[in-house]
């Protein structure tokens, strides 16, 4: 096997707009939150304290900004009209402010979704090639594709290392990487590209909640990013039925290991023969029956939605939620990784309560992106997270966000002035430049500038 790659963990900044809105059938935690109160700055810090512990870990670590939010060029593309407060006023009326609230949804912030990333020694013409997700089937994500592909562009600008390609049609619904897992062993990589139901024809579906990736997605996915060794496993249909709405919340892995669920796919035994056999045993795999583990304990304490850190000397470390170490089956499974040995050295269990309560745990909060030492190098703006730029990130978000946000919140207007004046700050502490619509439209001048509040000490450990 080859030089170890340098896997960036890209980790989506929580919005200003952080919100329960319940917009996401399927996922059981964002239904049953629906309607509560957020606290966008404790999330925000929650996330920016797991992006430090991870690269403390040892692993190169990014952030992506968050999308303008509200959006008011989505608000006024279905007729919504006149200033900003206007808008907002009147989307807040109407079908129960659904319209406002899919435009407010920070749900960017899970960049598991963002994209699907192959690395190029993997791709036929040896270049890193990127597929924005186009999140078809949830409203409120379809909104993400374009701004995601622009972030992309800024960060891996450098045609000759990187291709950022357009979203797949929207009717081959497709999800992002929290549906893709990158194998390797010294046999080679192997990827797995999982999917739920097919764009057209027939195959096994859930009975109660919708399956979000086509098949007809990731063989298309599989065909973009120019790779060879694939595997293409069902998701269960009772896997998702019990919530498991994406791969990655009932199996996780990265190089040499894997961990999954019996209902993380049709099968798994089949598949984990497969990769046995394209991988050989040097692929350490470890599943969970139902009887150790039910899959409600595991869709509710996200065991699975754990980063699989790959880190020098093909070392594993896992990072998972403290919702799985509360939770005694998830616990138990957790300590029999460990007792296995190599790869996995340690489970490490980080707070991201907030991001819990809408349904995203560790892995949901970021985009794994495999990248060679010149590669990550070259990367354009400054986003790869160091001491000075994590001290820079907390005091924006402890100056900038709100510790409390309402359901009716989201219809107050001075919540869209402080979203853009914060996004306004960050593109220059990022150094993306005009990066967001509203910085190269007449409104961003229109905003009031308002003096700082006092810094609060920032402790997220």
């Amino acid at each position: 096997m080859s030089a170890p790659l340098r896997e960036l963990q890209l980790d989506g900044l929580v919005g200003p707009t952080h919100n329960y809105a319940g917009m996401s059938p399927g996922n059981l935690a964002s239904t049953a939150s629906g309607g509560e109160t957020s606290n966008p700055r404790a999330a925000a810090l929650q996330g920016l304290a797991k992006m430090r512990f991870v690269r403390d870990l040892g692993a190169p670590q990014g952030v992506l900004p968050p999308h303008a939010r509200p959006s008011l060029s989505f608000l006024r593309s279905v007729g919504f009209r006149g200033a900003d407060e206007r808008v907002i006023a009147d989307a807040a009326r109407v079908d129960g402010g659904v319209y406002l609230k899919l435009a407010s949804s920070a749900s960017a912030m899970w960049t598991a979704n963002a994209a699907t990333v192959v690395p190029s020694r993997d791709a036929a013409d040896g270049r890193v090639h990127f597929v924005p997700a186009n999140l078809s089937r949830m409203p409120h994500r379809a909104l993400e594709s374009e701004a995601t592909g622009s972030a992309l562009r800024a960060i891996f600008g450098d045609p000759r290392r990187f291709v950022v390609h357009a979203p797949l049609p929207s009717f081959l619904g497709d999800e992002g990487a929290a549906n893709h897992t990158r194998l390797e062993t010294s046999r080679g990589p192997l990827h797995l590209f999982a999917w739920g139901r097919r764009a057209w024809g027939d195959a096994h579906a859930p009975r109660t909640f919708d399956a979000r990736q086509t098949r007809e997605a990731s063989e298309a996915l599989a065909r973009l990013h120019t790779v060879a060794a694939c595997v293409f496993p069902q998701q269960h249909p009772d896997g998702i039925d019990a919530g498991a709405f994406h791969t990655d919340v009932l199996a996780a892995g990265a190089g040499p290991f894997f961990m999954l669920h019996e209902h993380a796919f049709v099968d798994g035994a089949s598949l984990s023969a497969q990769l046995t056999q394209a991988l050989g045993g040097e692929l350490a795999i470890v599943l969970a029956t139902e009887r150790e583990l039910p899959v409600a304990n595991a869709v509710r304490a996200y065991p699975f939605n754990a980063q699989v850190l790959l880190l020098d000397g093909g070392v594993v470390e896992i990072v998972a939620p403290e919702d799985a170490i509360d939770d005694a089956p998830s616990r138990s499974f957790f300590e029999r990784v460990v007792a296995l040995g190599p790869p996995v050295r340690a489970v490490h269990f980080v707070d991201v309560k907030q991001s819990m309560r809408n349904g995203g745990g560790p892995a949901c909060l970021r985009l794994r992106v495999p990248l060679e030492d010149d590669e990550l190098a070259s990367m354009g703006a400054r986003v790869v997270l160091d001491a000075a730029l994590e001290r820079e990130l907390a005091s924006w978000i402890s100056r900038r966000y709100r510790d409390r946000l309402a359901p009716g919140d989201l219809a107050d207007p001075a919540l869209a002035r402080e979203s853009m004046e914060a996004l306004d700050e960050l593109t220059r502490i990022l150094r993306l430049g005009s990066f967001y619509d509203f910085q190269r439209s007449a409104s961003v001048r229109t905003l009031t500038t308002t003096s700082p509040a006092p810094e609060e000490s920032y402790d997220a450990t």
